[in-house]
């Protein structure tokens, strides 16, 4: 599960950085941000693949999982106003930094 809370703060600080640094609406930031996060695990895949460490049973089971709620977030983030979005990513990144500031 922690793994879980990295890869969704990741994602969130992600979201947040290309919302300072680049132009457009958060949907497309949410598509940029979506491909620069496959080209990320694509990476550690392999990596993690040719380096043996790979639980497949368990990874097999997760797969579906994965997929389906990528797309379940994206068909939401499509529907959900940029302005919630925006408010979201915020209190989502306040929350993550003050979270690992205490965590140290």
């Amino acid at each position: 599960a922690h793994a879980g809370a990295e890869e969704a703060a990741m994602g969130v600080m992600m979201l947040a950085t290309l919302g300072l640094t680049q132009a457009g609406d958060y949907h497309r930031l949410n598509a940029l941000k979506n491909m620069l996060s496959i080209v990320i695990a694509v990476v550690a895949i392999l990596v993690f693949v040719s380096g043996g460490v790979v639980a497949w049973p368990q990874a097999i089971v997760m797969i579906p999982g994965v997929a389906l709620g990528g797309y379940a977030g994206v068909w939401i983030a499509k529907r959900v106003p940029q302005a919630v979005v925006r408010g979201f990513v915020v209190a989502v990144g306040l929350f993550l930094a003050f979270y690992y500031f205490t965590k140290g």
